[in-house]
């Protein structure tokens, strides 16, 4: 069984990090070029959840899977997130659903055995590849806790200073 609180944890600060720039009296602010802006960011969260949730789901079935998070770094995909969201608002609530849902599916409900699944992976970050290789679901997960979250609760604060 896995402990989820660092995951649980890692939700809290980038919904809190979230809110904070949603509240700021900059209602918008504009990232440096190249960058995205924080409902872009909380898009491109929204889809690596939903990618990662796949991922648990299909382990649990005992279904083969694999993990890839090009569309959640496509632009189009990204903005029609954000439109079917309904905006910064719905994004935020749906990152907090699925984190429940991540916690709730990679703690007590998944075995050692299904956390320790390989899958074949192929992780990017702008046009560099981070990974492309087998997985363990538990290091999809614990990324997500580790790097993915806390990284992206920075790139939000730092819009605070744009």
């Amino acid at each position: 069984m896995m402990d989820t609180t660092p995951l649980r944890d890692a939700y809290r600060a980038l919904l809190d990090a979230a809110l904070t720039v949603a509240d700021s009296s900059d209602t918008s602010p504009v990232p440096p070029g190249g960058e995205w802006n924080a409902e872009q960011i909380l898009a491109h969260v929204a889809l690596v959840n939903a990618a990662t949730i796949a991922a648990v789901s299909c382990v649990a079935a005992g279904s083969n899977t694999t993990y890839d998070n090009r569309m959640a770094l496509d632009t189009w995909t990204i903005e029609r997130l954000i439109a079917l969201a309904g905006g910064n608002t719905g994004l935020r609530d749906r990152i907090r659903l699925q984190g429940d849902a991540l916690c709730a599916l990679g703690g007590p409900m998944l075995s050692d055995v299904e956390l320790d699944t390989p899958v074949p992976t192929r992780l990017l970050s702008k046009d560099t590849i981070l990974a492309d290789q087998p997985m363990s679901l538990r290091d999809l997960i614990t990324g997500l806790a580790e790097v993915e979250l806390p990284g992206h609760t920075k790139q939000l604060l730092a819009l605070l200073s744009c």
